[in-house]
């Protein structure tokens, strides 16, 4: 009994092993880009060119500042950590979404995240953190969202840890400077800032066990949207694929869509 279960395991870890080599080339080349990234001349013409293909003002390019290193032992951790949830994680469009574990933060009561849930309005799940200068520099613009659909649908921050804490991958650009949350009560401190900036917002944290960041691979940040508990869209990760202009492009189909269906009834 012994010898299966030590059989199992060997399989298991030979499994990963095979699964962490097929990110590998992936990896290598944010590694490159990363190391290209801090020749100041080579930063400062991608970021110009990045700027120049946001033609949404739901998308505020982002900010990179010269002292920032991009090419650091912290910033390989960093991505390959979130390479690897993204790789691993259980959420994909049009599948069940994740029931996983989070906290209220104005209650401290621990809910499963689709407890959120409206009967079958969608609900939109904001994932990020106050040490990550793109999801804090879009957070306006998601605001803005947020007030306009809101009679259709349903809208969820969800604190995850830290994208750059103070004692890891620093950013000099982050609007506050966190560090890693070691407990629970650290990451509702923080999750406190993240109310501060949205105002009567529905905020909750992850657990301690990240289980929400792994299973929607959100590290950094990250866009779903959940229909009768499926996963109906799912934004690209952060920072280059976190966009609210998808975000609103999909909330402007579903509401003519429903204004289409409710047309269709009255016709009848």
């Amino acid at each position: 009994m012994m010898h299966d279960s030590g059989g199992v395991q060997m399989a298991r870890t030979l499994k990963h092993a095979a699964l962490c080599l097929m990110l590998l080339p992936r990896f290598l080349l944010t590694a490159v880009m990363l190391w290209l990234l801090d020749f100041l001349c080579i930063r400062k013409k991608v970021l110009l060119e990045m700027g120049e293909r946001q033609d949404s003002p739901d998308d505020p390019p982002v900010c990179v500042s010269d002292s920032n290193k991009m090419f650091t032992l912290e910033s390989l951790k960093a991505v390959w950590y979130g390479q690897k949830l993204d790789f691993f994680k259980s959420a994909h469009l049009g599948c069940t979404a994740p029931n996983t574990e989070v906290v209220l933060v104005q209650e401290r009561r621990r809910v499963r995240i689709l407890d959120c849930m409206k009967g079958k309005r969608p609900l939109i799940l904001n994932f990020g953190s106050c040490s990550c200068p793109p999801f804090m520099t879009r957070l306006a613009a998601f605001q803005r969202v947020v007030r306009q659909y809101a009679d259709i649908a349903d809208f969820l921050v969800v604190y995850i840890e830290e994208a750059h804490p103070s004692d890891g991958w620093v950013s000099s650009d982050a609007p506050y400077q966190i560090p890693k949350h070691r407990c629970l009560e650290d990451r509702l401190r923080a999750a406190q800032l993240m109310l501060s900036e949205v105002p009567g917002g529905n905020v909750v944290v992850d657990n301690m066990d990240n289980s929400s960041n792994a299973a929607y691979g959100a590290y950094f940040e990250r866009l779903y949207i959940v229909r009768d508990e499926r996963v109906v869209y799912q934004g690209g990760r952060g920072p280059e694929g976190y966009r609210i202009s998808g975000l609103r492009t999909w909330l402007e189909q579903y509401r003519n869509d429903l204004m289409n269906s409710q047309t269709g009834v009255l016709h009848v």
